[in-house]
């Protein structure tokens, strides 16, 4: 929810900067208000998208431990028929997704 709100405020933040800068006056070697105003917003921004993205990290601590994941050939089922043959059916692969596991 946070991470949604942050981009939709992140995107309408860069479109007011540049339509505030593109109706205003070109700057002189005196003022530069709007130059910092915009780089302002843009530092805003960027705080606000790390913030929305410091969720999607993963911590560990030492009782934390991954595991799974890995894919591995499950042989099929064997048996004797009535002529005393083994015949035995086609394997098939398996993968399993990796979990987190904490003690």
């Amino acid at each position: 929810m946070f991470k949604k709100f942050a981009q939709t405020t992140a995107a309408m933040t860069i479109a007011l900067g540049f339509g505030i800068a593109s109706m205003s006056q070109p700057a002189d070697a005196r003022g530069g208000r709007t130059a910092a105003i915009v780089g302002l917003g843009a530092l805003g921004v960027l705080g606000l998208a790390a913030a929305a993205n410091a969720g999607n990290r993963t911590y560990y601590n030492d009782r934390c431990y991954r595991v799974g994941g890995g894919c591995y050939w499950r042989e099929g089922s064997c048996v004797i028929n009535r002529y005393g043959d083994e015949v035995c059916r086609k394997g098939y692969k398996v993968c399993e997704p990796r979990r987190t596991v904490c003690d």
